[in-house]
């Protein structure tokens, strides 16, 4: 967007940029979001930043009224695979808490120095200032939705002391920590075991993937329902248990305010983000404060919640094929991964096998996890560890002996680092990584880059349930001259498309018209192909590469 398109978005107040940029006005010395009630400033008086910051750094504070903190994070770190994209979803991951600034640029294979130079010409801002700028936000959001002491919300949002919050808070807010909790509308029982928020996402919001989640749910790891799911997990100080409900049109426990980073006390919601009525409530029984952001960040990502559902689904309803499934599902989400290396592995036990043989096959290898010090209802295992999987999935893995010495020879790659897959990967990295490995071929790299990177524009045309949802579309655009399917693994199968242009009059049987998001056009296919009542032709037809969509 060049200057005056977004000066036109914050003259109309448009909510749909809240997160995407920020409005710093030099003669109030304050920098807020699009869609901010103040009056819309001269023109001459507006700079536009990428981050807040970008904004920080240039000596502009938060609105107090509009609160720019407290909106959706920009999807452009996921449309990006740049450095400066990949940065940013390892900064928002909690990296450089954890590891610093040097562990972040060797993750990146830059030097410190050259990558602070990358961010602050892309982004406004160096390495540190942009986690400090993800510290602020989450330690606001702790303030006003919780009852946790200063000391506790400092070092659960990434600082190393008090004084050091104190004075970030006082920087950026213009308020004390103090004050700045005294703004929150609600506030909990101090007797909650228990930390309950509520997640901001630009609306509309499509629930289906509740039940996407639902129906590869491994029992003692994972439960869901359509409206629900929770499940145990392992980050990196320690197990967390966590649950996220999505409320329901027409159950929201209050019928105004905003959802953003809410607290609850019993069906009261505190809000303070932008104006939706149906919030999903995330609830943290238990988790290592020093894992808290990285939490955050995760259960976003599964969620994708920081999506831009109304540029989506306006490419995506352009095309007449897709029209009546947009319509119909305003606002898909496309599912992400809470830990990389156990998406690889779960992908490799679904290959060429039904969802729920491959859900039974992973219940199987489940037990070789160990027991969740953070269990509790009826959550009681992790997924086990790739160094597990390698000492003893050869016992619990059933099927082809290939396929089960591929993924074991995987898993050991993971446990002694000679494989690293994460955040920060790009496609042509992650593709470098996996295909030269045994039984990892082309349909699942994309479908990994889909749900770990959160790739936006990969079809996956080598996927039976693709083309089977592709016929069920309404007659005269089901004609994509698919033949039949290949095998995952298959190094001679077609790759996922990605990253083609537009282009001709004609529709293409690889939705290049739906670029760049080809991978919410899956998610509508994968769904088409769900609703189609199942004949046990349709049944052989859809085993094949079914059980990890």
């Amino acid at each position: 967007m060049d200057f005056w398109q977004r000066y036109r978005a914050i003259d109309a107040r448009d909510t749909r940029f809240d997160g995407q940029f920020y409005t710093a006005v030099r003669t109030t010395g304050i920098y807020c979001r699009p869609s901010c009630p103040a009056r819309t400033p001269k023109a001459e008086n507006v700079t536009f930043y990428e981050t807040s910051a970008a904004a920080h750094e240039a000596g502009y504070r938060a609105c107090k009224r509009c609160l720019p903190e407290a909106v959706p994070g920009t999807p452009a770190w996921n449309l990006r695979s740049d450095i400066a994209g990949r940065a940013m979803r390892l900064i928002n991951d909690g990296v450089i808490n954890r590891d610093g600034v040097e562990g972040l640029a060797a993750r990146l294979g830059y030097s410190s120095r050259q990558l602070n130079r990358i961010l602050s010409h892309e982004l406004g801002a160096g390495p540190l200032s942009l986690a400090r700028a993800s510290r602020a936000q989450t330690a606001r959001t702790l303030l006003v939705s919780t009852s946790m002491k200063h000391a506790d919300v400092a070092f659960a949002a990434g600082f190393s002391s008090v004084r050091q919050f104190n004075e970030t808070v006082a920087e950026v807010f213009d308020m004390t920590p103090t004050a700045l909790r005294g703004t929150a509308r609600h506030h909990p029982s101090a007797a909650s075991t228990s930390l309950t928020l509520a997640l901001p996402y630009r609306e509309p919001f499509d629930p289906g993937v509740f039940s996407f989640l639902a129906a590869r749910a491994i029992a003692g790891i994972e439960a869901g329902t359509a409206t629900s799911y929770g499940r145990t997990l392992r980050l990196p100080h320690g197990d967390a248990r966590f649950s996220v409900e999505y409320t329901g049109a027409g159950n929201s426990p209050v019928q105004d305010g905003t959802v953003a980073g809410g607290a609850v006390t019993g069906r009261t919601v505190a809000y303070d983000g932008g104006p939706q009525r149906q919030p999903l409530v995330l609830t943290i029984s238990a988790v290592d404060l020093r894992d808290l952001p990285a939490l955050l960040s995760r259960v976003r990502r599964l969620f994708d919640l920081d999506a831009d559902p109304i540029a989506i689904d306006g490419a995506l309803g352009a095309d007449p094929r897709l029209a009546a499934s947009v319509g119909a599902a305003p606002g898909i989400r496309l599912p992400g991964a809470l830990d990389p290396q156990e998406l690889l592995v779960r992908a490799m036990v679904g290959q060429q096998i039904t969802v729920a043989a491959a859900r039974s096959a992973l219940t199987e290898l489940a037990a070789a996890g160990s027991h969740s010090a953070a269990a509790g209802d009826g959550l009681t295992r992790l997924f086990p560890s790739p160094a597990q999987i390698a000492e003893a999935g050869a016992e619990l893995l059933r099927g082809p002996r290939r396929r089960i010495e591929s993924l074991l020879a995987v898993a050991t790659a993971l446990a002694d680092g000679t494989l690293d897959i994460g955040y920060g990967d790009d496609l042509p990295g992650l593709s470098a990584k996996l295909l030269p490995l045994p039984g990892v071929g082309p349909w699942t790299v994309g479908y990994v880059a889909m749900r770990v990177l959160g790739a936006p524009d990969v079809f996956l045309a080598n996927d039976a349930a693709v083309r089977n949802g592709i016929r069920a579309l309404p007659a005269g655009f089901n004609d994509s001259g698919f033949g039949d399917p290949g095998d995952i693994g298959d190094p001679g199968a077609p790759p996922p498309v990605t990253g083609s242009p537009r282009g001709g009059t004609a529709p293409s049987s690889d939705f290049r018209e739906a670029s760049p998001w080809r991978s919410y056009a899956t998610m509508h296919l994968w769904r088409a192909a769900a609703a189609v009542p199942r004949t046990s032709t349709a049944r052989k037809a859809q085993t094949t590469k079914e059980a990890v969509r």
